[in-house]
């Protein structure tokens, strides 16, 4: 599989703090790649490296193919990029500021007129693309900083956490929009503490903790690498001890503890078992009401390893 990013021992220091930590890197063409981390642990400061705004002290990285020092314009051009919290400058209105990314990106006069209002419309702002940014709220400029990395339709797509500021509804329309992306071939690089956001969207994680790889991979490999049992929680109606009996004969429940009419059935395996599960408190006369897989969950797995990670570093 062709990679668009891959670093090598990549590493950064701030004095005696280690941010990146001999960093192993690599990101597929055509995947949406979540990067991610708890704060401090190095993601900023890698996408700084990645687009040239910090020096590695060691190892090396390459971009599409090219390694980064950011002296090939033609490289840089096939990159769109959006920081954390964007700082844009409040004076200009929208369409003059998309106006003027686009003249650096080179484009024409026709070419601006005619993708900087679609560009507006994509991300949410077309009736505000007239106001001053200085008029905007932090959700609206994030809008606008999105708009403006998408503005040389680039390659690869570059995002430090872009949901940050959006209500709910912009958090969807966002998610969207990077689907839609990446349907059209664009490749994504998300770094991003929004654990629920980055399960529904990426095809691929990388967790690092301090600087260093944690795991990575799908998200399915990630949780094949996770110690302990699944858990599933269930409300059942219609509850009676013959329901009790007949999820504990299953052969991949461990055990099963109950309050109420709430069941909290520990497994031996790492499988979604939800339909068998489903199927044996049915056929032994109650009723499943809701069900809630733990320990599956993308939150789940990033606090299991990364507590396995630390219990390490302790001992």
């Amino acid at each position: 599989m062709e990679t668009v990013i891959e670093t090598s021992d990549l590493t950064k220091t701030y004095g005696s703090l280690v941010a990146v930590n001999k960093l192993n890197l690599k990101v597929e063409k055509n995947t949406v790649h979540g990067f991610l981390g708890p704060n401090g642990a190095g993601k900023s400061t890698t996408i700084k490296v990645l687009i040239g705004l910090l020096k590695a002290d060691s190892g090396s990285a390459n971009i599409l193919g090219q390694e980064i020092g950011w002296d090939r314009p033609e490289t840089r051009s096939r990159v769109g990029y959006m920081p954390e919290l964007p700082k844009l400058p409040k004076h200009l209105k929208g369409t003059e500021l998309l106006d003027i990314y686009g003249r650096m990106h080179g484009m024409t006069k026709d070419e601006r007129e005619r993708q900087v209002p679609e560009l507006l419309d994509v991300v949410g702002l077309s009736e505000r693309g007239n106001d001053l940014i200085g008029h905007y709220s932090k959700g609206m400029q994030q809008r606008l900083g999105l708009a403006q990395a998408l503005l040389n339709a680039p390659e690869l797509l570059i995002l430090d956490e872009p949901s940050i500021g959006l209500d709910p509804v912009g958090m969807v329309e966002v998610r969207d929009l990077m689907k839609k992306m990446a349907e059209k071939g664009t490749t994504i690089f998300l770094s991003s503490h929004l654990l629920h956001e980055v399960q529904q969207i990426c095809t691929q994680i990388t967790i690092i903790n301090k600087g260093v790889e944690v795991t990575s991979g799908t998200l399915e490999e990630i949780s094949a690498k996770v110690e302990g049992p699944l858990k599933i929680e269930v409300e059942v109606d219609r509850f009676s001890e013959k329901v009790l009996a007949v999820v504990n004969k299953l052969p991949f429940v461990d055990n099963v503890s109950r309050s109420g009419k709430t069941l909290l059935i520990e497994l031996k395996t790492r499988d979604d078992v939800r339909s068998e599960v489903s199927q044996a408190i049915t056929t032994a006369g109650g009723v499943v009401i809701s069900m809630n897989m733990r320990g599956a969950s993308l939150e789940d797995i990033f606090m299991d390893l990364l507590g396995t990670r630390e219990e390490g570093r302790r001992e």
